[in-house]
């Protein structure tokens, strides 16, 4: 973290976890609201993060055709997601601000909402892949927290342009240029995120982009061979583990 932050807050931020934990104890307003954004950030991410685990845990059974009812519903998803959590978010175990608490609240009722709006599919016997992947439930989960949140933070997950599957997932202007000037440039450190404090829709935002990369269990369906199908019908992008492969971009509107 830049030492002149503690003096003045600047357009651009940059921190990890340390940085994280510096910016609390910055108690001059500007310089907080940007440190308790970036917590909130960090904490939305994580949560996101855990959903997606749990899906992506329970594949073999949201996709066992011989199995009706599965019992995996909203409100298990959720509940397997904040022991995740708990281990992992900044903010888990502190007190927080009631913003905070009703936006990470927000977020796990559209993470149940998008569960159990699909529950028809999850129990559909003598179906096998479903459809409902870890990447299909976090952009419904991130829709459907946008209706509930949106004047306050936005979520969603996006990638270099060349890796995006859904449309809807295409990065705009901002997270295009920090995927390819800093993300993609062999000095930037990995993991780090990318944090500046800028206008969007005409009101001033904290935005945080949280660079992801591919992990083994990604590379079924982003890995080798190149242009081979997979399981979703996408051709595979050839990736390895430890590569780039998107970013989370979130938003907390000031």
């Amino acid at each position: 973290m830049p030492p002149a932050f503690a003096a003045a807050p600047p357009a651009r931020l940059r921190g990890g976890a340390f940085g994280l934990i510096a910016l609390i104890g910055i108690v001059s307003s500007p310089a907080y609201a940007a440190a308790t954004d970036m917590a909130l950030a960090f904490d939305l991410a994580e949560m996101l993060r855990a959903g997606r685990t749990v899906v992506s845990g329970n594949q073999a059974l949201i996709n066992d055709p011989a199995i009706g009812d599965k019992g995996f519903t909203g409100e298990v998803l959720v509940s397997e997601a904040e022991v995740l959590y708990e281990n992992r978010a900044a903010a888990a175990g502190a007190d927080t601000s009631e913003r905070d608490q009703r936006l990470l609240e927000a977020q796990k009722m559209a993470m149940r909402q998008v569960v159990d709006a699909h529950q028809t599919d999850i129990n559909m016997e003598g179906v096998g892949f479903k459809g409902f992947i870890p990447a299909v439930f976090a952009r419904l989960s991130n829709d459907a927290f946008k209706s509930l949140a949106g004047s306050e933070a936005r979520i969603r997950v996006t990638a270099p342009p060349d890796l995006v599957r859904n449309r809807k997932s295409r990065p705009d202007a901002w997270e295009s240029e920090i995927i390819s000037t800093k993300f993609m440039g062999a000095d930037w450190p990995k993991g780090e995120p990318y944090t500046e404090v800028v206008e969007y829709e005409g009101r001033p935002a904290f935005r945080m982009l949280l660079p992801e990369y591919y992990l083994e269990s990604c590379l079924s369906c982003h890995g080798s061979p190149k242009g081979e199908t997979d399981i979703t019908g996408y051709p595979k992008e050839g990736g390895k583990e430890g590569d780039l492969g998107g970013a989370i971009s979130i938003i907390v509107f000031q």
